[in-house]
């Protein structure tokens, strides 16, 4: 594969080069995140051959999708999309698209034993071949997609900034964007980013910190929060010898589309009080990193956490209390930071 890389090669890379996740060089493709129970339980029931070829790096499983339509990018052979299937239940659907046909195939084909497994009388999953940064020509329609979610695709994308917009296109007002994917500490050289062994193992192509920042204030949401972060250890010494000094990071984000949303945590007086009622964190609930609401235990809260709280699916198990009349400046906190102190959003703290 000499020359500029392109989306054939990463298609070959995952379609013919990797049989399993044990050919990969790193473990920036390989979940190390440990799940909860109620996921565990339902990777119980999925086919072996479903996860033995799964190529992720995080849990990019938001709660409360009961009822919900959620768009998987970068699905591969289907395990987040069966996992959501099951979240879902039969009045939601799971939309899964991806580009390698050889995925594609194992995905499809184990598409109704799992709705089986599940007790649903039908599927209610689809799986798409197309490009994640093209989902109009997929037929995705503009505010029809409740939950965005994806496992370490992002960085493979040639154009990130036309997949961000394409994401918020598809969301609806106070939809979802929520993914794991790999950032850097600094960017990756110029150089490295035709190495094919670079892109495939999720390296070459991850956005470093500040320009997912910036890539993501230039789509309309100006902040982002880190629900997880752990550093990627690189085992392939040549690997490791290309990307020097730079230290590489699998974190799981969440973003919202919300109009209200400011690039710093102003404060208005609010509170938010969680009722206890999302069956997967009944005692309490875990917005990010830094912010975990115990039932029924009010929380004072920057303008822009209550409206991710207010305004989207989780409204109604939250009780917020006050509005944008008064302005008290700005709010108490400082940004959200990587592991390696370096910010990567707005989020307080």
């Amino acid at each position: 594969m000499a020359g500029k890389v392109d989306r054939k090669d990463v298609r070959d890379y995952y379609g013919k080069v990797l049989k399993t996740k044990e050919d990969l060089k790193t473990s920036a493709c390989c979940s190390a995140d440990s799940q909860p129970r109620y996921i565990r339980e339902i990777m119980g029931q999925l086919d072996d051959e479903i996860l033995s070829r799964f190529y992720g790096c995080g849990s990019p499983i938001p709660p409360a999708l009961a009822g919900c339509t959620v768009l998987d990018l970068g699905c591969g052979t289907g395990r987040d999309v069966f996992i959501l299937s099951k979240l879902v239940g039969e009045k939601g659907r799971v939309i899964g698209v991806d580009m390698t046909d050889e995925q594609l195939e194992v995905a499809n084909r184990h598409r109704d034993s799992m709705a089986k497994k599940f007790g649903f009388a039908k599927s209610n999953v689809v799986f798409k071949k197309g490009y994640i940064e093209e989902l109009d020509t997929l037929g995705i329609a503009d505010e029809s997609i409740d939950v965005v979610v994806s496992n370490c695709v992002v960085n493979l994308s040639f154009n990130k900034q036309k997949l961000l917009s394409e994401i918020f296109r598809v969301l609806k007002p106070g939809g979802e964007l929520y993914f794991s994917d790999v950032f850097t500490s600094r960017r990756i050289p110029a150089e490295l980013k035709d190495d094919p062994v670079l892109i495939g193992e999720c390296i070459a192509g991850a956005f470093y910190t500040e320009d997912f920042r910036r890539a993501m204030a230039a789509a309309g949401c100006p902040d982002v929060r880190i629900v997880s972060s752990r550093e990627i250890a690189i085992h392939d010494p040549d690997v490791k010898n290309k990307i020097g000094m730079t230290r590489l990071y699998s974190q799981t984000v969440r973003a919202f589309k919300l109009a209200s949303l400011e690039d710093r945590c102003e404060d208005f007086g609010q509170h938010a009080t969680y009722l206890g009622t999302i069956s997967e964190e009944p005692l309490c609930f875990s917005l990010d990193d830094h912010h975990c609401l115990e039932k029924g235990r009010p929380m004072l809260v920057c303008g822009n956490t209550a409206a991710m709280l207010g305004e989207t699916r989780f409204a109604k198990h939250f009780r917020v209390e006050g509005d944008r009349r008064i302005h008290y400046g700005l709010f108490d906190c400082a940004p959200a930071v990587a592991p390696d102190g370096t910010c990567v959003g707005g989020g307080c703290c």
